[in-house]
Formats: C-alpha cells, sequence, structure tokens
C-alpha cells in the first residue's frame, strides 16, 4: 500500500494577509503545495489528504482536483471545533484551530497506511520526499516513527534571525527532544543562536532542524488522543494554546511509545510568512525551474 502524504492547509495565515495555501507562486501561478505533491507523486505516495477548514472546500477543489485528476487519489479532512469525538463536550470558544497535532488526529478516520505530514506553505524539496518514502516503505512501525532533519543553513533567511526547532539527537540518530531557538542567524560565517540575555552560542555544524515534516503509522491516533485531551483540559481557558506535533513527539519519546529517527536530509528548505516573503519564493522557484529541477509547467 503506497503512504499517504497529510498536508496541513487549516491555518488562518493571518501574518500574511490572505490564503497563502492557494496563492500562486511558481512560474505558471503553481502554489507551494503544487510542488510538494508533484514531488510526492514522484516519490510513490498514492493519496493526497487536505486537512482544511471547511469554508475552504471549494476553492481546494476548483484549484487542485482538475490538475491531479488521474495522477493522485485526493481526499479532505475538516479541522473542526467540535471536540465530542474526544469525549470533550463542555463548549470552548475558540477564534483559531488548536494546532497542528489536533489537525492530524482530525485525519484519523481517513488514513489507514503509513503517512507523513507537511505545511501547506513550506518548500521541502525532492530529497527529503524520497527519503520519508523510503522510510514508510520499510523502517516505520508503531513504535519508530520519523522527522526529517534539515541542515540548518538550508533554512536560514537572508533578512534576518529565524525562530528554528533544533533537534537534539542521540548517536543512534533518533530524537531526544527539539529545542526552540527564537534566534538562529549566521555570524562571521558561523551559524549561531542568541538566547533572551544576549548570549550568542554556536550551532554544531552537524545540527538538524526540523520543519515540521514528519512520518507516522495509524497508531499515532489512538496514541496522541488522550494527550489532545488532556491539553484541552489544561487550557480550555487560553484561546491562543496550540496542540503541536513536537509536543506529541516528546511525550512519545519520554513516554517510551514511540522513538522517531531524524532522517538527514539535503535538501534547500523555503516558506512563506509574510506577504513579503513572496518574491523570495517566486524567485527560489524560478531559479529551480532554470537549473532543471523542475519542469516550467509542472502539470
Amino acid at each position: 500500500m503506497k503512504p499517504t502524504l497529510l498536508i496541513l492547509a487549516a491555518g488562518m495565515a493571518s501574518r500574511y494577509g490572505s490564503m497563502k495555501q492557494v496563492d500562486g507562486f511558481g512560474p505558471n501561478n503553481e502554489t507551494i503545495i503544487d510542488y510538494s505533491i508533484y514531488d510526492a507523486i514522484r516519490a510513490g505516495f498514492g493519496k493526497v489528504s487536505f486537512i482544511i477548514r471547511e469554508e475552504f472546500l471549494d476553492s481546494f477543489k476548483s484549484i487542485f482536483e482538475p490538475k491531479l485528476k488521474g495522477k493522485v487519489e485526493i481526499d479532505y479532512v475538516f479541522q473542526s471545533y467540535d471536540l465530542s469525538k474526544y469525549g470533550i463536550t463542555k463548549h470552548i470558544e475558540r477564534q483559531k484551530p488548536w494546532g497542528t497535532g489536533h489537525a492530524v488526529l482530525e485525519a484519523g478516520a481517513q488514513i489507514n497506511e503509513p503517512f507523513c505530514v507537511i505545511n501547506a506553505d513550506d518548500f521541502y524539496g525532492y530529497d527529503a520526499f524520497q527519503k520519508m518514502a523510503n522510510f514508510l516503505n520499510s523502517e516505520v512501525r508503531d513504535d519508530n516513527y520519523s522527522l526529517m532533519g534539515y541542515e540548518v543553513d538550508k533554512t536560514l533567511s537572508e533578512y534576518g534571525a529565524v525562530s528554528r526547532g533544533i533537534c537534539r539527537v542521540n548517536s543512534e540518530g533518533y530524537l531526544q527532544e527539539i529545542n526552540e531557538r527564537t534566534k538562529v542567524y549566521t555570524k562571521d560565517g558561523q551559524i549561531v543562536f542568541e538566547e533572551d540575555n544576549g548570549n550568542i552560542t554556536p550551532l554544531h555544524e552537524d545540527a538538524r532542524a526540523s520543519m515540521n515534516f514528519w512520518g507516522f503509522t495509524p497508531a499515532i491516533f489512538e496514541q496522541a488522543k488522550p494527550m489532545f485531551t488532556r491539553f484541552v483540559e489544561a487550557n480550555e481557558n487560553n484561546p491562543k494554546a496550540e496542540f503541536f506535533i513536537p509536543l506529541m513527539a516528546e511525550e512519545l519519546v519520554k513516554t517510551g511509545q514511540a522513538n522517531f529517527k531524524v532522517i538527514p536530509t539535503s535538501s534547500k528548505w523555503f516558506g512563506v510568512t509574510y506577504k513579503e516573503d513572496k518574491p523570495i519564493v517566486q524567485k527560489s522557484l524560478a531559479d529551480l525551474v532554470e537549473n532543471g529541477t523542475y519542469p516550467d509547467k509542472l502539470w
């Protein structure tokens, strides 16, 4: 059974100002999602599941179904504010979804095969999809998951410091924890992170960053459900609290339920957060088309 690509696309894109998930960035108005799906199909994925808000459905269908028909199976999952399926009956007022971990849980009824999770607005590169496909086809187990580890310098911005989740791994390449470094940049040719107190510390040259590209089996849905329930109960009065995938991963590791292999990739990552990022992403994609990595027209 071919693995599934689960795309997190329910975000509100408040900092971008519009639906960046379906904004055009490629030379023929391709979305970033188009490039991810193109790479996933080449790597052997058989299905694409979009996690979206219900009001996004018509837009996603009109944009993606005509060009993907006959190439890959497509389905849709709605990230809902209704938490009754998790045994939570109390109404909790929210203006934003419950986070990426909750988004993954919402797909539980529709995924029965190994799958990977990515962000809709991030470009990950073919090497990452190929290595993840290899893992999902041969190594994944209910207690052996994975995440892609990016070379930190291939995730940095020319325009200032960035926040990155830096993976701490053991000698066998398995995740121990993810340390969120809020100011990562290059100084005098070396990658460093700056702490709140101003201390500057070099990052190890082999350090890997997690860019929210994960590999699971369907067992994750039952493993993470009680974690999410506890999280909601603890944060019902915090309207900005979000249940992120790294929270799930760290609890699984700490409780011994699962390990996460950090798979190194040579791919360059780039993404879009602000409207000002758009020309940078457009140029990055244009360069990849020009050097032959991608065709001028994907579909």
